[in-house]
């Protein structure tokens, strides 16, 4: 297991409402999700609970992961060349500017649990991720205009416990959303034995 405490230096910097912590060689647990995947209204309105204090930076992940859960919207995701190719794309770079450590393909969004190597940085491996899925994607579906949503959910690994919860999280997904029934059954995920990729 990668070392959780190994960061050499963090920069704290916040997108919208929620801050965001980038570290040197840090182990990241990002989800980002089909732009029609969420209502705006409805998020920005949870975000403004988050700012009354209403609810707390967990119970607004656990709402967003909820509703996300549900499969709402076009659910791209769902289509194997689309889910292939996301795959393809962050097996390209594992190795290189991350450590891909566990992953899920989620009819409309995509969880990844990833180590920074070097000084890569996580909103330009995210930029790289989603430009280049989202143009292949559209140009596979015959379709433009915005294929995922602007924002990422990104949270920084504290312990070890929260590593293994993190992975046992990930890779439950599709088992908690009613996709199949065991984390090995699902083929575009960390869990699945032969790697689709």
């Amino acid at each position: 297991m990668p070392d959780p405490k190994k960061s050499l230096r963090r920069r704290k910097y916040t997108r919208g409402y929620l801050p965001h912590f980038d570290d040197h060689e840090s182990i990241q647990f990002i989800t980002f999700r089909l732009a029609d995947s969420m209502p705006r209204t409805l998020l920005n309105a949870w975000k403004q609970e988050l700012l009354r204090g209403a609810i707390t930076d967990a119970g607004l992940r656990k709402r967003i992961e909820q509703y996300l859960d549900k499969g709402r919207g076009s659910c791209y995701l769902r289509d194997r060349r689309i889910a292939r190719m996301i795959i393809e794309t962050l097996m390209k770079w594992d190795g290189d500017r991350y450590e891909l450590i566990a992953w899920v393909i989620m009819p409309n969004h995509v969880h990844l649990l990833i180590r920074l190597l070097g000084k890569n940085v996580l909103a330009e491996i995210m930029h790289s991720i989603k430009s280049y899925t989202a143009h292949e994607a559209n140009r596979i579906l015959v379709r433009s205009g915005r294929f995922w949503a602007v924002e990422s959910f990104d949270r920084y690994i504290r312990n070890s416990d929260h590593f293994r919860n993190t992975i046992q999280y990930i890779e439950h997904n599709p088992v908690k959303a009613g996709l199949c029934s065991r984390p090995e059954d699902w083929e575009f995920g960390s869990a699945f034995p032969n790697d689709p990729a």
